[in-house]
């Protein structure tokens, strides 16, 4: 494996941030997307981080920067806020207007929070950044929140680290203390504010908001002396070890919001109950990514394009190398 330090990351004293918009107007433009730079860095980046937290629990003993800290108490009063802003009575059943007070709310302060999260020499990064880290918590037009969002808030931590705030070292940290809170917090968005699915999901779909931490979560479950992926369906087992993997957080959360025999609700999730091995578990639900959620055009439509993951064509000879942290992997000549 590549060892990174952190001076790799460092842009230019000169570069310039750019506030990101939508790049992928039509169907047509799909081939833009799987040819340009934000595309092979991003991809790059689920791989590195998937390499990263093979076979470790999410309590497992992991050294956490400053940076990693100061996040960690950003979400935590991102949380806090939704105590503070309950549902409102309203006729219809999903899509709670309280929650867009809520994301008024986080977008009012996120500016201040991302300085008091950052180092000054960075600041200059926030305007740039924010626009990933606000929309990863939902849409609050349509009160969804899907795979995009999830996809997005993504971008972000990779931003996080292509701007030097994150190191090589934070990887485990970012995926297993940052990403887990996250869940935990769009989970409690979804049940608090009935937020609506993002898009309409067809029975490919593993779950019907998130699917990263399928990925991630069947990384960490690789090699364990004891679960194995018929054992996910077990209720026991999901109990006992749902707070360690996020694997079977996501069953966990699955079975409390859904009724009904799990063969029936979650289909494909039981179809990969009867794959060997957590190995392959974890390839085959790359590839699945791959083709139901970075090459479907409902999904990318809603991506960012900016300085930091830009949709400039990338050199035909590129590929995604997992050994190396997200901001470079995906560029790296063949």
């Amino acid at each position: 494996m590549s060892h990174i330090k952190k001076t790799d990351f460092k842009l230019s004293p000169d570069h310039e941030f750019i506030v990101p918009t939508k790049g992928i107007k039509n169907p047509n433009d799909m081939t833009v997307w799987q040819k340009s730079e934000a595309y092979f860095e991003y991809l790059g980046f689920i791989l590195a981080i998937n390499e990263s937290i093979q076979g470790k629990s999410i309590n497992a003993q992991t050294e956490t920067s400053s940076i990693v800290e100061k996040m960690m108490k950003m979400l935590n009063k991102f949380d806090d806020l939704i105590t503070q802003i309950p549902p409102v009575d309203q006729p219809q059943r999903f899509g709670n207007q309280a929650f867009r007070t809520w994301h008024s709310k986080i977008q009012e302060s996120s500016i201040d929070d991302l300085k008091e999260v950052l180092p000054e020499d960075i600041h200059k990064a926030i305007p740039e950044i924010v626009e990933y880290l606000l929309e990863g918590f939902g849409n609050p037009t349509r009160i969804d929140y899907g795979t995009g969002h999830e996809m997005t808030f993504i971008m972000f931590l990779c931003c996080m680290f292509k701007i030097g705030a994150f190191t090589e070292q934070d990887k485990v940290p970012v995926a297993l203390k940052i990403f887990n809170r996250y869940l935990e917090i769009v989970r409690r968005l979804q049940l608090v504010y009935k937020m609506e699915p993002a898009g309409s999901h067809g029975v490919w779909s593993l779950d019907d908001f998130q699917f990263v931490p399928f990925i991630w979560g069947s990384a960490q479950l690789n090699g364990h002396p004891r679960i194995e992926p018929q054992h996910f369906v077990d209720h026991g087992v999901v109990e006992n070890y749902g707070k360690q993997y996020m694997f079977l957080g996501c069953i966990d959360y699955i079975c409390k919001v859904k009724t009904g025999p799990f063969a029936e609700h979650s289909n494909q999730l039981w179809n990969v109950s009867a794959v060997s091995s957590w190995s392959k578990v974890n390839s085959g639900l790359i590839r699945m990514y791959k083709a139901e959620v970075l090459a479907k055009f409902p999904v990318i439509q809603h991506v960012l394009f900016g300085s930091l993951f830009s949709i400039k064509q990338a050199p035909e000879n590129v590929s995604c190398n997992s050994s190396l942290l997200g901001p470079s992997a995906g560029l790296l000549r063949t």
